[in-house]
């Protein structure tokens, strides 16, 4: 005899796409009380029936994929396809995760942004905005990948750190719109606009201006982009 759920129940509701709405049987976390409404999914094995994960609102899980651990998937986001998304992760806005991607850690994909194929995301990394991963790239540790950044490969991805006047991280990516991105902290922007960010900040000769510019040479260096003396 299958072991009855516990933790949630089908509300009876079905979408277009015949996935079906989740309503909490218990509470699970801080977030959700008994007999809160939950996200959509296809069958009982997309989402844990221990932990604290769970899918809400206009969220969609279905395929093979699971979420589990304390993961959260919210707003309109999407996992599909074989895909995990476990431990501390969240997946929210219009993210998609799909194919045979793992979201995990601490790690957050957001925005429009899309990880796919056999990509990794976890520790405390961060894709958002229209950003995709995909293939077998691995975006890890404290990386940030952001705008319209493509990671599909070890050699489209820097991260340096910690660094600076606030010892943060620095994520260097190939953007499909402004070729190299830099990101970090509330920063965002090309190669170009992150020299030019320091000079104004810092002043090109600091020792904090030094080494961000060094760092954008190397930066260079590793994208076979233009050095500045």
């Amino acid at each position: 005899m299958a072991a009855v759920n516990a933790k949630f129940e089908f509300t009876g509701e079905v979408n277009a796409l015949g996935l079906k709405r989740i309503r909490a049987k218990i509470a699970i976390g801080i977030s959700v009380k008994a007999g809160d409404l939950g996200g959509w999914i296809e069958n009982e094995d997309n989402v844990a029936p221990t932990g604290d994960a769970w899918v809400y609102g206009n969220a969609w899980v279905y395929g093979d994929a699971q979420v589990y651990g304390d993961a959260r998937v919210y707003g309109d986001a999407r996992v599909y396809g074989n895909a995990r998304v476990y431990g501390n992760a969240r997946v929210y806005g219009d993210a998609q995760v799909y194919g045979n991607a793992r979201v995990y850690g601490n790690a957050w994909v957001y925005g429009n942004a899309w990880v796919y194929g056999d990509a990794r995301v976890y520790g405390n990394a961060r894709v958002y905005g229209d950003a995709q991963v995909s293939g077998n790239a691995w975006v890890y540790g404290n990386a940030w990948v952001s705008g319209n950044a493509w990671v599909y490969g070890d050699a489209h991805i820097f991260v340096v750190g910690p660094v600076g006047s606030r010892d943060a991280y620095l994520t260097a990516t190939v953007d499909a719109k402004i070729g190299i991105r830099i990101s970090t902290g509330c920063f965002s922007g090309s190669l170009s606009e992150f020299r030019a960010e320091v000079k104004k900040t810092h002043g090109a000769d600091s020792f904090h201006g030094r080494m961000y510019m060094g760092i954008a040479n190397l930066i260079a260096l590793k994208f076979n982009a233009e050095i500045e003396a």
